[in-house]
């Protein structure tokens, strides 16, 4: 006799019922990267609209920010169509009536394309409309007018110029405010910042730059967070952008890294000749 109480759920005809087994994502590892996802999802810094971050096949491996839902291909030019195969986005139509375009043409904290087709300029408004509402609830704060020029304050670069490595890397946040990457158990990115009171510091410094080009000309000095006199490991912990924490912890990092290697003519408009609070050398992170 079966017992009215079975322990493993069955269907109508007397099969079993299986459920499947949950599996969490995990991290090869031969992998070259430490992320758990192909693609990270963020928001714009400018506009506050969503963003979907792939790394892509073209450029110095830098990913790339593009919208998140998928477009018809008729409605957007041909140059600014992207299509996404497995995890990696490729600058080129794939032949399908739908394609991805980046979120750089769409956002509406930068100036518009020359041409838009109609179904774009609907979308880059509703897009316009959605930051309205963030900044009117306070979500999304509008960058701060520049300083006159006449004010002579000290430097603070938002962006600043690290060395290490041997490599000259720009970050996207301030020194103090660089946040770790890695995922914590609760499976969210760990708030640490990579700055820390209890691990050994870098050194502002003005270094000289050189424009690489054709006709290599050197140029103004600049001001540069230099880490090359750090241990090995140490440099190692900032490049991959962890917290002294999760320095030589498994865990998978939840979000790419933000540095980014730096080029004089790109980013010129970040290469300041003044060191932070106008000090002739500072060991802290300014």
């Amino acid at each position: 006799m079966c017992s009215a109480n079975a322990s493993t759920p069955r269907r109508w005809d007397g099969t079993s019922v299986r459920f499947p087994r949950s599996r969490f994502l995990r991290v090869d590892a031969d992998s070259p990267t430490r992320l758990a996802r192909a693609a990270q999802s963020g928001r714009c810094p400018d506009c506050g609209n969503r963003v979907d971050w792939h790394p892509r096949t073209d450029g110095d491996g830098r990913p790339v920010g593009l919208h998140p839902q998928e477009l018809p291909a008729a409605a957007v030019p041909a140059i600014s169509r992207w299509h996404v195969s497995s995890g990696i986005a490729h600058p080129a139509h794939d032949g399908t009536p739908w394609c991805r375009i980046p979120h750089m043409a769409l956002c509406p904290a930068r100036n518009a394309p020359a041409a838009l087709t109609p179904q774009l300029t609907t979308l880059r408004r509703h897009l316009a409309l959605h930051t309205r509402r963030l900044i009117n609830n306070g979500t999304l704060t509008t960058p701060a007018a520049p300083p006159s020029p006449e004010r002579t304050e000290p430097c603070r670069p938002a962006h600043p110029i690290a060395h290490l490595l041997g490599v000259h890397y720009i970050a996207s946040h301030s020194i103090g405010a660089i946040q770790c990457v890695a995922q914590t158990r609760q499976r969210r990115r760990c708030t640490r910042p990579v700055l820390d009171d209890q691990a050994p510091h870098g050194t502002w410094t003005l270094a000289p730059t050189t424009l690489i080009n054709h006709r290599s000309r050197t140029v103004e000095t600049m001001a540069v967070y230099d880490l090359t006199h750090l241990p090995y490991t140490e440099q190692m912990r900032w490049r991959h952008q962890h917290c002294p924490g999760h320095a030589a912890s498994s865990a998978a990092d939840i979000a790419l890294t933000e540095w980014e290697p730096l080029d004089a003519r790109l980013h010129h408009q970040h290469i300041h000749q003044r060191l932070p609070h106008g000090g002739r050398k500072q060991h802290h992170g300014g």
